[in-house]
């Protein structure tokens, strides 16, 4: 069964560069994003490691670990990190787990419908090893997204959903079409008017069921 929303994310213990991680444990009390790929030393996955290297920070701002899958095993995730920092320019200091088993690709159905695995496998048999679990510190599965082997991921947008997460937590909004820290939020309909009111001040009601307001301070 694939998994879903609001799903609790599967526990694993596996081997990283980061020695040996039990995912819950490693979560914690932030969140966390599990980003996979097909294989190291690949040239997509390679930019995409540097993006994720150079916004350290700001995950760090937003209480959240980043942790890296690959299919290989952790020697050569280490190898691979040199050329990751070279093409950054930022420390690879996240963890990348050793996926060679495929228990991580096959306990989160990371793999292609029509996966064949033979020894000696490419890039091309493990294709679709190429997704986004964003997970809170409930251990629950908040947001995912697959990419193709030719789509560089956007972590602009991986961040502005981060955000987006972050700031609906707990609290009877949505975020709009393309919001952005800063903008103004959807009112949910758990609320009446007088409620919101009383909740997030003036209302900017533009239709019965579609009512804007400024976004909460956490």
């Amino acid at each position: 069964m694939s998994l879903r929303i609001n799903d609790v994310a599967p526990n694993f213990t596996v081997d990283s560069t980061a020695g040996k991680i039990s995912l819950h444990d490693w979560i914690g009390e932030s969140y966390a994003i599990l980003f996979s790929h097909p294989k190291d030393f690949t040239p997509v996955c390679t930019t995409e490691f540097g993006a994720v290297a150079r916004l350290s920070g700001e995950f760090a701002k937003r209480n959240t670990k980043v942790m890296g899958v690959s299919v290989d095993n952790v020697e050569e995730h280490h190898k691979w990190k040199r050329d990751i920092e070279a093409f950054s320019g930022s420390p690879a200091d996240f963890p990348i787990i050793d996926d060679t088993s495929l228990e991580v690709s096959k306990l989160y159905n990371m793999l292609p419908a029509d996966a064949y695995l033979p020894d000696g496998r490419t890039p091309a048999d493990s294709a679709t090893v190429r997704t986004v679990f964003i997970i809170g510190p409930d251990k629950k599965i908040r947001l995912t997204m697959s990419y193709p082997m030719s789509v560089g991921r956007n972590f602009a947008e991986i961040m502005r959903a981060l955000d987006a997460i972050q700031a609906t937590d707990g609290v009877p909004i949505a975020t709009p079409a393309d919001w952005v820290p800063g903008q103004d939020v959807i009112v949910a309909l758990s609320l009446n008017d007088e409620q919101a009111k009383a909740k997030f001040g003036e209302i900017d009601i533009k239709l019965p069921y579609l009512r804007f307001a400024k976004a909460p301070s956490k």
